[in-house]
């Protein structure tokens, strides 16, 4: 398995617009987990071993050798969500947002809105509806991750809330004045 400092590192890679060191998705006060045990065990070994090195090759730069590699953990296990997932951040990384949309829609499927795979698909895909000026779908999506404890989608639905939007312009209006007085008029 990777060290912390590596598994941060794909975290960096694959969330590039996550806060960096953040556990991103958490419920409770413990960290989210896929539900992996419908599947056998051994082929889950299997796809979570081709997975991880996926992720290498990526952060490596060979983003199609990381393809295969994702295109074999689903064929390995076609129902599980995380290949779907990680496979969606290459297609990102190659700039193929459709593509990346796709998996991320199927991710999000198979794990039924459930579990750190279903966190961190939503959040992608809120990210992808931003860039498409979807709001009200990323909107929707930031605030189910947030639901599972993303504090970055925490802080995506206060970003996209109008009031807060217009209080904490005011807000930053007075700050400013405060620090910096308008010189009166004469």
């Amino acid at each position: 398995m990777a060290s912390p400092r590596d598994q941060a590192v794909l975290q960096a890679i694959f969330n590039p617009n996550n806060p960096f060191g953040d556990d991103l998705c958490l419920e409770g006060e413990g960290e989210l987990t896929d539900d992996d045990s419908r599947f056998d065990s051994a082929l889950v070994a299997q796809a979570k071993e081709l997975e991880l090195r996926g992720m290498f090759l990526a952060e490596s730069g060979d983003i199609d050798a990381a393809m295969e590699a994702f295109d074999q953990a689903i064929a390995i296990i076609p129902e599980r969500a995380s290949a779907y997932n990680n496979r969606a951040q290459a297609l990102r990384l190659k700039g193929d947002n459709t593509g990346a949309l796709s998996d991320l829609n199927k991710a999000v499927e198979l794990s039924e809105g459930k579990g750190r795979t279903a966190c961190q698909a939503l959040v992608q895909r809120g990210l992808l509806y931003r860039l498409n000026q979807q709001d009200p779908e990323a909107l929707h999506d930031f605030q189910q991750a947030a639901g599972l404890g993303n504090k970055f989608a925490r802080k995506q639905v206060t970003l996209m809330n109008p009031y807060a939007a217009l209080c904490n312009r005011m807000l930053a209006e007075m700050m400013t004045n405060v620090i910096k007085p308008e010189p009166p008029s004469v």
